[in-house]
């Protein structure tokens, strides 16, 4: 196993790192398969894995439990990272309550690194700057409840600028894969500020899991899709970690094995991914820049997404992505509704800074991915 510096921490931590947002259900899907978990978490900490991330709302709630049971006999050897729900917090008060809580459920005395989850700049605004959570945050760290204070996060890169310039946070962690580089800047930037840098989603949330064309055809090679996603994250100098959200035993030993790589990809195969990357970004863009101005829809479609969908699908090859990802519309996750609920009123084209033809692409896209999608 490969470690790296945890920014000026004093950490080393292994450069896979564990993401317990997918431990194994059981078979009957009641609840957790609590003896493959702790067995997947044994076996990668005995290959090497140092670092388990975990969150208050993983798993129904039950993942922290897990991983507090794993972590018996290993605890001063790994690192734990868990999160603040900051959504659900009425008060001030409410931080305590919950971390009091989330040590019950780790059964531990700490936590190493306790993040504000899901940091966007509104929630910075209107959940850590007003209630004052920064202050209760180092008074748990004052108090050795927690040793260091990060942040994971879900906006544009300039709002983590402006967090990370707040000089209060060791670490941050936030998303970074071959289809999704929009944090490549800020990546260095934090870890130039001396924090340590852990990477959510290196294989898409799954999307890259499946084989991509613009991958396997611009890349030949005997490498799947997601191990050469892996590698493309791990050969970035300024990523400390990167989580992977393991499901399965062969997941945890074919990850590990990667991460034992001192060298993940070679300079021509870093470039020639961020060459293959950055054409198709452009690509892309012909379909939708992402920035979201042409919402809400008086009809309810939500456009955004059903355009990240056919981004999938015709610019990177990943159609069984793109139809799972078009097929969520609509669920507790992904609000709104399909392409094919368009009436083609045209508000959404007065609105789009690119000028791009909605209606007609939306048309696409339901033609695309709608008949393959069993309600």
């Amino acid at each position: 196993m490969q470690y790296r510096d945890m920014g000026r921490t004093g950490f080393r931590i292994s450069a896979l790192g564990f993401g317990a947002m997918r431990l194994p259900k059981r078979k009957d899907g009641d609840g957790l398969d609590e003896d493959l978990s702790i067995a997947m978490l044994h076996r990668a900490f005995e290959l090497g894995v140092n670092y388990v991330d975990t969150a208050y709302m993983y798993c129904d709630g039950e993942s922290e439990r897990v991983v507090g049971r794993a972590l018996k006999g290993w605890r001063d050897r790994v690192c734990l990272s868990t999160k603040s729900p900051i959504w659900s917090l009425k008060d001030r008060d409410d931080f305590r309550v919950k971390l009091d809580e989330q040590l019950r459920k780790l059964d531990t005395d700490r936590v190493d690194f306790y993040h504000f989850h899901g940091v966007s700049e509104n929630k910075w605004q209107e959940k850590v700057l007003a209630y004052g959570l920064l202050d209760e945050m180092e008074r748990a760290r004052d108090e050795g409840l927690v040793r260091h204070l990060s942040f994971s996060f879900h906006d544009k890169p300039h709002v983590m600028k402006m967090i990370v310039d707040t000089g209060v946070f060791s670490s941050v962690l936030c998303q970074y894969n071959v289809i999704d580089r929009a944090n490549e800047e800020m990546i260095a930037y934090a870890r130039e500020k001396g924090l340590g840098v852990v990477v959510m989603g290196p294989v898409g949330g799954g999307r890259l899991g499946a084989p991509a064309d613009f991958i396997e055809s611009g890349l030949p090679g005997e490498r799947s899709t997601p191990e050469t996603a892996l590698r493309f994250v791990l050969a970035n100098p300024d990523v400390s970690c990167a989580l992977s959200g393991m499901s399965a035993m062969d997941q945890v030993e074919m990850n590990a094995a990667i991460a034992s790589d001192p060298d993940p990809l070679s300079p021509r195969e870093t470039k020639a991914i961020r060459d293959l990357s950055e054409s198709r970004r452009r690509l892309a863009e012909l379909y939708c820049t992402g920035c979201g101005y042409c919402m809400p829809c008086p009809h309810g479609v939500n456009i955004p997404v059903c355009f990240e969908s056919m981004i999938h699908h015709r610019i990177y090859g990943m159609t069984s992505s793109a139809v799972s990802r078009y097929g969520s519309i609509g669920n507790e996750w992904t609000k709104g509704k399909r392409a094919d609920a368009c009436v083609g009123c045209g508000e959404c084209e007065k609105k789009c800074p690119q000028n791009i033809p909605i209606r007609a692409q939306l048309k696409e896209v339901a033609a695309a991915l709608g008949p393959k999608i069993a309600d």
